[in-house]
């Protein structure tokens, strides 16, 4: 489905209320086959960010100006206008800037992989001397394998990623690298949850509790022997917890202890 030179696949029936999958930097909607695969009863769209995706063309707005972007598309092609969103990595900090710029546009909130509070000094000093490979075929099949992409869908992530321009890569690295947390006061009251992988970097976590501060309802949840796109890397349990957050607000216990902000 393409409105307003937007690009966004629309998956399921039109009924119920619609959940917006926002995917991670180098990446595209397809990221969340998966998921698709599992929730057949639902409405789903998993947009393209600006300059991302089959929209690598454009220019990267900014993650204002992304959430911009999202906002019009849940109002233009969400049931009522509104959704649930989760997003990961470079979508979950487009969720988070969604929530407080937009806020009557989101039922509830889910990102994962998120470092809100910026990198930490080491990932600042390795990740600048990777930026020039990322045009590079053999990096991305490397990352794929690293990632457990399955094989069917590893050229498609290559393509995705090299396409993108350097420019696009250095100014949204440069936004993540800084905190990536608005400064105004938030007036979303709905359902907010961050997660993170029991293995990735340690900057995600660290995020929790200032994002806590500024949502005080926010629930947050490390999710046990997970990398950073454990969408993939455990399908199953990603969609349990987007679907169970989705219809409750809350994180279904059954998968493990909640984690209190860190």
């Amino acid at each position: 489905m393409t409105g307003s030179g937007h690009w966004a696949l629309e998956h399921g029936t039109r009924t119920g209320e619609t959940i917006v999958l926002l995917h991670g930097n180098n990446a595209g909607g397809w990221m969340w086959g998966p998921q698709i695969e599992r929730p057949p009863d639902r409405h789903v769209l998993t947009p393209d960010l600006p300059a991302l995706g089959e929209r690598y063309g454009r220019r990267w707005p900014g993650m204002r100006g992304a959430a911009d972007d999202i906002a019009e598309i849940i109002r233009e092609h969400a049931i009522g206008g509104t959704a649930h969103v989760a997003g990961l990595s470079l979508g979950g900090f487009v969720a988070v800037h969604l929530v407080h710029r937009h806020p009557r546009v989101v039922r509830s909130c889910m990102v994962t992989g998120v470092a809100l509070t910026g990198l930490t000094p080491l990932e600042r000093f390795l990740i600048p001397p990777q930026i020039p490979l990322w045009r590079r075929r053999w990096y991305w099949r490397a990352q794929a394998a690293a990632f457990g992409i399955p094989a069917e869908d590893r050229d498609l992530y290559v393509d995705s990623a090299v396409r993108v321009a350097p420019d696009t890569n250095r100014r949204i690295f440069r936004e993540v690298a800084e905190s990536g947390l608005p400064s105004e006061p938030f007036a979303y009251s709905g359902p907010m949850l961050a997660l993170a992988g029991e293995k990735e970097q340690r900057s995600v976590r660290d995020s929790f509790a200032a994002l806590g501060q500024a949502l005080p309802q926010l629930q947050t949840w490390v999710a046990p022997g997970m990398h950073h796109p454990w969408n993939i890397e455990d399908p199953d349990l990603f969609t349990s917890v987007l679907r169970t957050f989705a219809d409750t607000g809350v994180r279904n216990e059954a998968d493990g202890p909640t984690r209190g902000h860190i």
